[in-house]
């Protein structure tokens, strides 16, 4: 499984509109419990159709459901260790692996959000001690970005993964 480079730190995303520059910290915080609060609406006026395949076989709103609570926890741990270590190495979130191993089709959707909002939680927490947003982290060979790009990340994920969302649980 190839793992995808991160954006940069003013990127841009095309598919979705989320330009990182655009968010402050506090931003990120106003914007996490949103996210959560949409993918909840979207879950319950869906229910029937959370294990559905996406099209070409893609996520299905489940795997997509599972995979934002990840992005949270995930989240809330990079920055706790950027917050206190010297530029540790991170791992990737290996995606594809996870949605297997981790048997997400096979999860429970009203357990699942409480998992989401637990998350958001933690990350906001977590935000909430940071004092010095330009300390960094690292991943893959010559990646480094600041904990600031990790906590607008987070809400970019989380945004972005809602229309995906949105796309499967709403579509006709």
């Amino acid at each position: 499984m190839a793992i995808s480079p991160w954006p940069d730190e003013h990127h841009v995303c095309a598919a979705c509109g989320f330009a990182f520059a655009n968010f402050t910290v506090a931003g990120v915080v106003a914007g996490l419990p949103a996210v959560a609060a949409a993918a909840g609406t979207l879950v319950i006026n869906s229910p029937g159709r959370m294990r559905t395949p996406g099209p070409d076989g893609t996520w299905s709103a489940i795997e997509y459901l599972c995979h934002l609570r990840d992005v949270f926890v995930s989240s809330t741990i990079r920055l706790h260790r950027a917050r206190t270590e010297d530029v540790p190495a991170v791992e990737p979130m290996f995606n594809d692996l996870r949605a297997l191993r981790f048997r997400y089709l096979e999860r429970d959707p009203a357990a699942t959000l409480d998992e989401v909002d637990a998350a958001v939680a933690g990350c906001l927490e977590e935000i909430a001690l940071v004092r010095d947003w330009e300390r960094m982290i690292a991943r893959l060979p010559g990646e480094q970005r600041t904990a600031r790009w990790l906590a607008r990340n987070a809400l970019h994920e989380g945004r972005h993964h809602l229309l995906d969302l949105d796309g499967l649980l709403t579509q006709e």
